[in-house]
């Protein structure tokens, strides 16, 4: 029986080729404009419907998950590449057919027709490689080793030789799947937000939906009860709140703050926060949150490493600018939007801020630095450097209490190191790192 028996000719409706051109806009891009999934989203699909939205909002982030299965798998049927957004169109019809369960006859019909508007002589072979992905590609795809070829190598490398090639497999392993979504509620003592939400409560306190929806619909975000803020990332402003053990009243600055998820946490405690962005539109963010959540902070547009404030602070929260690389199970564009090279910029970059940091609080005052990269050079050693250069700086153990009694999440320095690899029965977290300090009395 012939191809064209399995996919006859369909004609397709203009909103299903405006989802896939808006995806093929966004994919282009992140690959040749560096730019991010969330910075290009808006723009790319302001047209569409909210469902249309949502589809292409997938089949980008299946495209970036699955980019190595995806590449070996073509590679099989295309002898010479073609122009690059002839290619990247493969690739979405290749997502398509081989992840999402798209009608093969839709996911090539969709891919033909937007490679004859990039260039016509292509559509006849973006026709014979697309069908060929639909009859052989499944095979191919179960002898592949999904973690290690859908992970850059400078990253599995770096993974590997860092957590050991076990722990490096099963965060990659993560990497695949969709985050859930977590919620940091205003007032955690109040239980009977799970039961509204539909949500679970996870051991530190978080609440964990399914992902999926517009999260301004779901109950109490017009009134403020609730933030969005990945387990993890909850860790570090909770693991100070309690060091601070009377935290209402204390003078606590948040440097790098906005979008403001851990500004809020101090703030519900009763602190009295210093919010210090370089970031004046990040900032615009940080104050709608707070507007909508009714909490309070002062407010300071300054670049961390130069400010400083009138007065000595009971404590700092410096969650530092860094390759991100904890996130990538929420970005799966990272990995093509960062480079080995980089890190050792954002390296230089944390230790200022931290000597920073360090230079802001009182005597017996505490500093929390965290990073959420999985990139070791972004973590202890950053750590390590400032405390060789400050001897009344000393790093203090944090208590498995801390974090909801999860030991696990608390290595034998006494620091926090999660990893996405961890909590696989309750759907994961991002990989966060942070150490406390105390300048002496």
């Amino acid at each position: 029986m012939t191809f064209e028996a399995f996919f006859p000719a369909v004609t397709q409706p203009a909103a299903d080729i405006a989802a896939r051109a808006a995806a093929l806009a966004i994919l282009d891009g992140v690959f040749t404009r560096t730019r991010s999934v969330d910075d290009l989203f808006d723009a790319a699909t302001g047209a569409l419907e909210p469902r249309d939205r949502a589809f292409v909002r997938l089949l980008v982030a299946t495209v970036l998950r699955r980019f190595g299965q995806i590449e070996l798998v073509l590679g099989n049927f295309v002898e010479r590449r073609p122009p690059d957004r002839v290619n990247m169109i493969l690739r979405l019809g290749a997502a398509q057919l081989l992840f999402l369960g798209t009608p093969a006859h839709a996911a090539v019909a969709t891919s033909v027709a937007l490679v004859k508007k990039e260039s016509e002589r292509h559509g006849g072979l973006a026709n014979a490689v697309l069908r060929r992905v639909a009859e052989k590609g499944p095979e191919l795809l179960a002898a592949q080793d999904a973690p290690a070829v859908n992970t850059p190598l400078w990253l599995w490398k770096s993974w590997v030789a860092a957590y050991g090639e076990p722990a490096a497999r099963a965060t990659a392993e993560a990497h695949l799947k969709e985050a859930p979504l977590d919620l940091t509620l205003k007032t955690p003592s109040d239980a009977a937000w799970a039961q509204r939400l539909g949500a679970q409560v996870l051991p530190t306190g978080t609440l964990r939906r399914p992902a999926g929806g517009r999260i301004q619909d779901l109950e109490g975000f017009q009134e403020g009860g609730w933030w969005v803020q990945d387990a993890a990332a909850a860790l570090p402003a909770k693991i100070l709140l309690h060091a601070l053990q009377s935290p209402a009243g204390k003078q606590v600055i948040d440097l790098c703050a906005a979008p403001g998820g851990k500004t809020a946490q101090f703030a519900a405690a009763g602190c009295k926060v210093t919010s210090v962005d370089v970031s004046a539109p990040r900032l615009d963010l940080l104050r709608a949150n707070l507007k909508r959540l009714n909490l309070a902070a002062e407010i300071v547009t300054a670049d961390a490493a130069d400010w400083r404030p009138q007065t000595l602070a009971d404590a700092v929260l410096l969650d530092a600018p860094c390759s991100a690389t904890g996130t990538l199970r929420r970005h799966p564009d990272l990995p093509y939007l960062k480079r080995a090279a980089d890190i050792a910029g954002m390296v230089t970059l944390q230790t200022k801020l931290l000597t920073a940091a360090a230079a802001m609080v009182k005597p017996g005052g505490m500093i929390l630095y965290s990073v959420c990269s999985l990139q070791p050079e972004e973590r202890r050693a950053v750590v390590e450097a400032v405390l060789a250069a400050d001897p009344q700086l000393a790093r203090l153990k944090i208590p498995a209490e801390a974090v909801g009694g999860e030991s696990q999440f608390i290595d034998h320095k006494g620091e926090l190191r999660t990893l996405p690899s961890q909590w696989p029965e309750l759907g994961g977290l991002d990989g966060f790192y942070a150490a406390l300090l105390q300048r002496s009395e």
